[in-house]
């Protein structure tokens, strides 16, 4: 069984002052999340992203957009010596529709789950959100809460 971090993307992985990030040229990573994932990653862990893109539902960028952001973050992780597993993202807005996958709902951590055998006694929720420390609950996992865009290293004594 495996043990997963999983991420919430904007606020924890990069910078989400834009709100909305659907261009790599907009991506900037926040500090310490290399370094935190690598030494994370080092002790065992894996990593999968949950995040709401509800922009997709709204019609302000496409899942091309997104897919496009994912494939570079995918590229940068991969510079520094681990992967991350998957992206899984909500598409659907609340004030356009209703859905299951999206945070705090967990259907997506439960895909996640299923396909690939994780471990949720031993496995954390790093977001930004208190949506993201419910769909954590929700789903088993552990919740660990942090600030905005903060560095991430501050997290590490949490988990190890």
């Amino acid at each position: 069984m495996r043990k997963i971090i999983f991420l919430d993307r904007d606020g924890v992985i990069n910078n989400n002052n834009l709100y909305y990030i659907y261009r790599k040229e907009d991506v900037v990573f926040n500090p310490g999340v290399f370094e935190t994932l690598k030494f994370l990653f080092s002790k065992g862990y894996e990593f999968i992203v949950i995040s709401n893109q509800s922009g997709i539902s709204k019609g302000i960028y496409s899942k091309s957009d997104v897919e496009n952001v994912h494939e570079f973050m995918k590229s940068e992780f991969k510079k520094h010596g681990f992967d991350i597993l998957e992206f899984y993202y909500c598409t659907h807005s609340p004030s356009v529709e209703n859905c299951l996958c999206r945070k705090p709902e967990t259907l997506l951590v439960e895909k996640a789950i299923a396909r690939f055998q994780i471990d949720v006694s031993n496995s954390y929720f790093i977001g930004d959100q208190q949506r993201d420390v419910q769909t954590a609950i929700n789903s088993g996992i552990k919740p660990i809460l942090i600030d905005a865009n903060s560095d991430l290293t501050n997290i590490i004594n949490k988990i190890i």
